[in-house]
């Protein structure tokens, strides 16, 4: 049984990474699903997108492993609330991972230079291109503001399903998807 569940969580980090991008239909539907979330579980979230320069929405993001783990997911760049450039983030890890969750990102551009040089590289990674603030609030809790616009990158990390013993973006790289 224990060996099922460990195969289970194999597979969910892996598949994700072999299959083929969704149609630009299909990832506008769960963006727009993702951003629902965003507004329930953040109670600024109104404020925080009107203050954003460009907001980055990673739907249904699939992470998982058992020592050695893997992510992935499909979202859109939207700039003035209209997607723009499709995007898809991805990771391996070697080390501390344990389980698998489901979650969105949101990510918000505070700083018209972090979305430029965001948009001019063509496999951005968290860490080394540059840094994300990651804000992980529980359902109803107010952010802070004045605190997240010190950032130029700030990701909320809402619809969280599942267990994982690792919630960071470093190392995770977002590339354009290409049609």
């Amino acid at each position: 049984m224990h060996f099922q569940k460990i195969l289970g969580i194999f597979l969910i980090a892996a598949l994700p990474v072999f299959s083929f991008a969704e149609t630009k239909h299909e990832i506008d539907a769960k963006v727009d699903s993702a951003l629902v979330r965003f507004h329930k579980e953040v109670n600024v979230a109104d404020e925080l997108l009107a203050k954003s320069a460009a907001v980055l929405v990673l739907p249904e993001v699939i992470k998982g492993g058992f020592i050695v783990g893997g992510e992935y997911g499909e979202g859109a760049l939207l700039v003035n609330g209209k997607p723009t450039v499709y995007y898809n983030v991805a990771s391996a890890s070697f080390g501390l991972t344990l389980g698998g969750e489901m979650k969105d990102f949101v990510i918000l551009f505070f700083s018209t230079d972090a979305l430029k040089q965001f948009r001019e590289r063509k496999g951005w990674e968290a860490g080394v291109d540059g840094n994300i603030a990651v804000w992980k609030k529980g359902k109803g809790v107010s952010a802070d503001v004045t605190r997240i616009n010190d950032d130029p990158m700030v990701a909320f990390v809402v619809g969280v399903k599942g267990i994982l013993v690792d919630a960071s973006l470093r190392g995770s790289k977002f590339s354009v998807i290409k049609d």
